[in-house]
């Protein structure tokens, strides 16, 4: 007989352009923050999960570093158009797990509309970055948060994995879904799930250049000190 929590479906990871289904051991349940009625669930991903995701990334690597900046700022620019289509969509999804009033999430959203669409792709050469990026975020802007790091990363020719929070994951990946839709190639933009297990997941591979964070200070500091002790470049 199928308890009630088996039948709250888990996010999906996002990995090489596609949904990506794993079992693992424990799984966090996202709650509505305004309500506390359980929504969804997170699978707590390790490292299996963490190397399938950079070696996604790895791979993807070569062919978007090639492009001109100018391309990569084109898809960056037509992410920004369909966000902006499902704009009221990802307000929800932030306000619900974050318990962000409607103004707030609407702005969040806003501001990564303007980061997707003031991007200059005269500011870097065609490969400046060409590199694997780790973006751990926590619950604070689960969209604005991974962008913040992610679309400089992008458009210097990086390809990157976002871990974002186990407490608000839906925004991240509803995002990487949005990328297939604008046409990115598969591996360029993966997702993560998890908490500690897949931070370090990522630190102890050679795929993985750095590691950078958006949040709250204090939770950075710790990120940072796993960064740290894995030899890992960490960013803030």
């Amino acid at each position: 007989m199928m308890s009630e929590s088996d039948q709250i479906l888990a996010i999906p990871l996002w990995i090489n352009g596609h949904a990506y289904l794993t079992m693992p051991q424990a799984f966090f349940d996202v709650r509505d923050a305004r309500s506390g009625e359980v929504k969804r669930r997170t699978p707590l991903c390790g490292p299996a999960e963490a190397l399938a995701a950079a070696g996604s990334a790895q791979a993807a690597l070569p062919d978007w570093a090639a492009r001109t900046v100018a391309e990569r700022a084109a898809l960056l620019v037509a992410l920004a158009g369909t966000l902006a289509e499902y704009g009221e969509h990802f307000a929800e999804l932030v306000s619900e797990e974050t318990g962000k009033d409607a103004a707030l999430a609407a702005a969040e959203v806003g501001d990564a509309l303007s980061l997707l669409r003031g991007v200059d792709s005269g500011a870097v050469s065609d490969a400046a970055g060409a590199a694997v990026v780790a973006i751990v975020s926590d619950d604070s802007a689960p969209l604005f948060g991974p962008l913040r790091h992610a679309v400089p990363a992008l458009l210097a020719g990086a390809t990157v994995v976002v871990k974002p929070s186990p407490k608000a994951p839906s925004a991240a990946f509803a995002l990487a879904e949005l990328t297939a839709r604008s046409d990115f190639p598969g591996g360029v933009f993966n997702v993560l799930h998890g908490d500690l297990a897949a931070i370090e997941g990522l630190c102890v591979l050679r795929e993985v250049s750095r590691l950078c964070f958006a949040g709250d200070p204090a939770l950075g500091a710790k990120v940072a000190e796993v960064a740290i002790r894995y030899g890992k470049p960490f960013v803030d």
